[in-house]
């Protein structure tokens, strides 16, 4: 998962990362909001889901202290984060700010 993970978001297509856990009441009602997102947007976004209590090094890379957390990230490099439960209309924003550097809306 390693590799695949630096791979995804070191694309030019801006990559979501979800970090979650499976306890965690919060991210299972964010869950839905992001998969639609993600179908919403199609080609122009991809998307990682990460255990946060699976992937330790990456969620100590990125300083994960709470969840749900969402990342997004294009070349590699970070561009926005957020930590909590968050409204479909402002992950859709976010994510439109991102991807019309592509042309990809």
């Amino acid at each position: 998962m390693k590799k695949k993970f630096k791979k995804s978001i070191a694309s030019d297509t801006p990559t979501l990362v979800y970090f979650y856990a499976p306890w965690c009441a919060p991210c299972k009602l964010l869950r839905p909001v992001i998969e639609q997102v993600i179908e919403e947007f199609g080609e122009a976004i991809k998307s990682i889901e990460i255990d946060v209590e699976v992937k330790l090094r990456i969620v100590k890379r990125y300083k994960i202290k709470g969840v749900p957390t969402l990342i997004l990230f294009k070349n590699g490099t970070p561009l926005w984060r957020h930590t909590g439960v968050m409204p479909i209309e402002d992950i859709r924003t976010v994510i439109k700010e991102h991807i019309k550097d592509n042309n990809q809306i």
